[in-house]
């Protein structure tokens, strides 16, 4: 039965995990598979043709896993390559996009922040976001090459990764911004430390609910939840080796697991 199948979950590296936690936590009766492009991250400073390539092949080893939905759990992903996979897949696809509107209806000062990746901030899918919801208040977008690699990396408290965040954070708080959106799944692996370095004074918004939550309506819509009363089941591959890579993704998964490497084509 299609609604037995497992749900493909994929992003540029590991920080599609912090999805992958919540679909799990909300639908934990659904089969998962996750693959971390890893090899190819981070897609910030690739071309927008390289990250539709990249996402077209992912979702052509998700399918041949007979996946019955597709998430792409990365927004740099999202606004290159959703609609493209919308057209060429023959299964439901859920993206991902930074929370600009709830951001706008909480900010008090009415100055928003967006940290993201380079292609997420210079794409027209998140400028249309912001003139559509958020119009009335100031949105700075903020740029932070870097923070990729070090989530990769499993980094999150270094005193590197920490002046990395005061450089793209402090500014904003200096400019009035109250409600800090997370425009990158990878970040919010670091919300602590961006609690730490800007002392509380922001509201960190990040997306991983509201895209399960619509992933949910989806399933609905097309007849595809597991209505089973199991432990659904998850597997994890990369494009990337090492025993670093698998130890990283271990700590973001908080759990032991276990990595097969992408199949040569798909590599």
């Amino acid at each position: 039965m299609p609604s037995q199948q497992a749900i493909g979950v994929f992003d540029s590296g590991l920080g599609g995990i912090s999805v992958l936690r919540e679909i799990h936590r909300l639908l934990p009766n659904e089969h998962l598979i996750y693959v971390a492009d890893s090899g190819h991250a981070p897609y910030g400073g690739k071309t927008p043709d390289y990250i539709r390539e990249r996402s077209k092949r992912v979702a052509d080893f998700l399918l041949e896993q007979q996946v019955k939905a597709l998430v792409v759990a990365c927004n740099t992903a999202t606004v290159h390559a959703v609609d493209y996979l919308r057209e060429v897949l023959p299964i439901p696809v859920v993206g991902i996009e930074p929370a600009v509107k709830p951001a706008a209806r909480l900010t008090q000062t009415g100055v928003v922040g967006v940290l993201a990746t380079q292609q997420t901030v210079n794409s027209p899918r998140l400028h249309r976001l912001i003139r559509e919801y958020a119009s009335h208040v100031q949105v700075i977008t903020q740029a932070c090459p870097g923070l990729v690699e070090h989530v990769e990396a499993g980094d999150f408290h270094s005193d590197a990764v920490r002046q990395l965040l005061k450089h793209y954070t402090l500014p904003l708080l200096d400019a009035g911004v109250d409600t800090l959106v997370l425009g990158c799944t990878h970040y919010p692996f670091l919300a602590e430390a961006i609690h730490d370095v800007t002392h509380g004074r922001m509201t960190v918004l990040e997306t991983s609910t509201p895209v399960t939550h619509q992933l949910m309506r989806v399933l609905e819509q097309h007849d595809l939840r597991q209505m089973e009363n199991l432990e659904g089941d998850i597997r994890f591959f990369s494009s990337k080796q090492g025993e670093q890579h698998h130890l990283s993704m271990q700590v973001l998964w908080q759990k032991p697991l276990e990595l097969v490497v992408l199949p040569a084509p798909y590599v």
